[in-house]
């Protein structure tokens, strides 16, 4: 096989990005084209913002494609005249029709950040925090018609750690992604990368997060809160209200301790934290809050100014 491949990379966010960075930093093969959403209106002026990927594209003077979809026949053909021995898809957020997985020689690798079969889906990252899962990583799949269920190419493991947001685990895997991807890519000219059928018996599914499921139920256990807290931050971001205000919550830990206060009533307030009953008796601190039109701060300097506000004896949820 020759060395240099004709790659065609589909990407949107900036977890794609690095994958392309990385694909582009190792300089082995040529990247024919880029293919990421359409332009979306983003920040308060709503002005239409270029993905991360088609940044990084334009960065580099490779043509980019923006189709709404890959189920018209016209993208479809645009694909083909690319003549691509690969596509590599990373975080793309459009669905890949039979009749283009089959335009490459190669097929269509998926840079995907969990450890399948477990945590098919779009939100992987934060669904394995959630689940208290101990280690995630990288799986390079082989793309096929269904919902990640591909066979596994390459695989990379990384630890989950007690302080892991989402955002800090979704960092350190889109750099592992252009990390394995490129690990992959060399195997796969090296003709020894070997495809292993997924146990669909294993499979667990991450589905999308919605905002609603970021609200704090205080009877659920102070262990499953504070994960809740770190796979939220920063989207859609933990909340709960206080006084029928919301309260975004950025940043919590479970307390080896137990209380007989009831779910969400405020224990104590100080310099740590706020102490909150959870439930079966367990405590969780809270330790930086966003109150209504304000910035995240810390409990401490929230104490500073809206001590009232934070008072022991109120309860939150309520």
């Amino acid at each position: 096989m020759d060395s240099s491949l004709r790659i065609v990379f589909a990407g949107t966010p900036e977890f794609a990005a690095e994958s392309l960075k990385a694909l582009l930093q190792q300089g082995e093969h040529e990247v024919v084209a880029v293919y990421t959403q359409p332009d979306r209106p983003a920040g308060r002026g709503r002005e239409l913002k270029a993905s991360p990927v088609k940044q990084l594209a334009q960065e580099h003077r490779i043509p980019v494609l923006q189709p709404a979809s890959l189920k018209d026949p016209e993208a479809v053909a645009e694909l083909a005249a690319l003549d691509p021995d690969l596509m590599v898809v990373a975080a793309y957020g459009l669905l890949l029709p039979a009749d283009v997985l089959d335009i490459p020689r190669l097929g269509c690798l998926n840079v995907h950040a969990s450890l399948l079969p477990r945590w098919r889906g779009a939100a992987p990252i934060q669904r394995a925090i959630l689940a208290g899962d101990r280690e995630t990583g990288i799986t390079i799949m082989q793309m096929d018609v269904g919902l990640d269920t591909g066979a596994m190419r390459y695989m990379e493991r990384f630890p989950i750690s007690d302080n892991d947001t989402g955002a800090s685990l979704h960092d350190r895997l889109a750099l592992l992604g252009g990390e394995a991807l490129v690990a992959a890519l060399e195997l796969l000219v090296a003709g020894e990368l070997p495809a292993e059928a997924q146990n669909n018996d294993d499979a667990t599914y991450a589905r999308k997060l919605t905002k609603e499921e970021a609200s704090l139920d205080w009877r659920q256990p102070a262990e499953q809160l504070a994960r809740a807290v770190r796979a939220y931050n920063p989207v859609p971001v933990a909340f709960t209200t206080l006084a029928g205000q919301v309260v975004r919550i950025w940043q919590a830990k479970a307390l080896a301790e137990t209380t007989t206060a009831p779910p969400g009533m405020i224990i104590s307030a100080d310099r740590d934290g706020l102490r909150i009953a959870a439930g079966n008796g367990s405590v969780l601190l809270l330790e930086a809050l966003q109150l209504p039109g304000g910035k995240p701060l810390s409990v401490l300097q929230l104490l500073n100014a809206r001590r009232d506000q934070l008072a022991a004896g109120q309860v939150l949820g309520a």
